[in-house]
């Protein structure tokens, strides 16, 4: 007898189940009488049909968990909606976390010492300044607050040697232009010089090659300690000149401290130096070294690239090593070179040092955004903006880019 009530017990609870699962999903004659109302069958974002019955003024659940108001419209019980704080710009602006404005920017400037311009191919709206050229750009790049500027010079053939003792001749192309550009604009601008020896050699090395066979692949050595002599002696043209940030790109070891020290004994103690302190040995900087005819020449004893002094791609702490370098060394500002794909790199040396971040957005990557702008794949001035913008948010303070003037005139309109 209890198998026999059980088994019909069981029975009934399916066939009310089922009655009740029908009824949910078909509503009849007979639930309209019982005084329930069906709600409107609707499409879920989802694309599931759903029905829902109200009785009484209450909600039901849906058969996947959501809610429906009275209405039928779909309720997600939640209290914390992030997107109130994105529904107009009044209140996106007001909690905005960053922003980039022209003040961040340092506009780099190719120059040369021929009578006209020349067009860079492969960094389109990027030329090589004549000298009033040059005056021109930065006065026009101050009129859009754009304040900071850095040179980089392509030297004569007949001018390069090993030892690039060009470089730091007082008589100079980049000294008389650091000295014509102070004379204009004086406080209005600062004046940022590039050291390194890469616009000067004779091999396209940052540094001075040895006559050995000793160093990789059986070629030269970049000589470190001599070349450090040499950037002492070309910060020091530079500062002579007027020059107020000297950046030294080069990655030889101890020339942070070195050039602080010669500059401090010479007078120069508010001149700033801004150290290219993880500066990786990496692909992205093609257009630039075709720009000032900088690379490694095939045919000389020099390596045929720089990766014996400049970071390895694959490397992250290290860039804490030379950073802890660079601070105790007397650096004022930490670069980060490339910048897109280095943006961890950015964020670890913001958290780990309380000197101000700079950001070097290079050639190969502005050569890429402008061949996609040029295709029609991306808008321009959009996806410059966002670029600008991932540096600030990863922790740049300052951000060296080919776009400086023409984001400041966005940003301005």
């Amino acid at each position: 007898m209890f198998v026999r009530r059980s088994l019909l017990l069981t029975v009934s609870c399916a066939v009310l189940a089922a009655t009740n699962a029908f009824v949910a999903v078909q509503p009849s004659a007979r639930l309209l009488k019982s005084g329930a109302r069906p709600v409107r069958r609707q499409q879920s974002l989802s694309g599931l049909k759903m029905t829902a019955v109200e009785r009484n003024g209450l909600m039901k659940e849906s058969i996947y968990g959501l809610k429906q108001r009275p209405n039928g419209d779909i309720w997600v019980p939640q209290r914390a909606r992030p997107r109130r704080n994105r529904k107009n710009e009044g209140l996106r602006s007001m909690v905005r976390e960053n922003r980039v404005e022209p003040a961040n920017f340092i506009y780099p400037l190719f120059v040369h010492t021929k009578d006209s311009n020349e067009k860079i191919d492969s960094m389109p709206g990027c030329e090589r300044h004549t000298e009033e050229s040059c005056l021109r750009e930065v006065g026009e790049a101050i009129a859009e607050g754009v304040s900071n500027v850095i040179l980089f010079p392509k030297i004569p053939e007949g001018l390069k040697s090993n030892s690039a003792d060009e470089c730091y001749n007082p008589e100079g192309f980049i000294p008389s232009l650091i000295s014509k550009i102070k004379g204009k604009y004086g406080g209005s601008v600062n004046v940022w010089t590039d050291v390194a020896l890469d616009p000067y050699s004779d091999q396209g090395h940052d540094g001075m090659v040895s006559t050995d066979k000793r160093g990789d692949g059986g070629k030269g050595r970049i000589l470190n300690d001599e070349t450090v002599e040499q950037l002492c002696r070309q910060a020091l043209a530079q500062a002579r000149a007027g020059a107020d940030v000297v950046a030294p790109s080069d990655m030889m070891d101890g020339r942070i401290g070195a050039i602080r020290d010669a500059l401090d004994s010479e007078g120069f103690t508010d001149v700033s130096i801004v150290a290219y302190t993880a500066k990786y040995a990496s692909a992205f900087y093609g257009p630039f070294r075709d720009a000032l005819d900088s690379a490694p020449r095939e045919s000389s004893n020099a390596p045929p690239n720089k990766k014996t002094y400049q970071m390895d791609p694959a490397n992250s702490r290290e860039a804490l090593v030379e950073a802890a370098l660079d601070s105790a060394e007397g650096a004022d500002m930490l670069m980060v070179k490339p910048g897109m794909p280095y943006l961890d790199i950015i964020k670890l040396l913001k958290d780990n040092t309380n000197l101000p971040i700079s950001a070097y957005h290079v050639s190969g990557e502005y050569a890429m955004l402008k061949a996609a702008a040029e295709r029609g794949w991306v808008n321009e001035r959009d996806v410059a903006l966002e670029t600008l913008l991932c540096f600030k948010r990863a922790g740049a303070d300052a951000i060296l880019t080919y776009y400086a003037k023409q984001a400041a005139r966005w940003l301005n309109e």
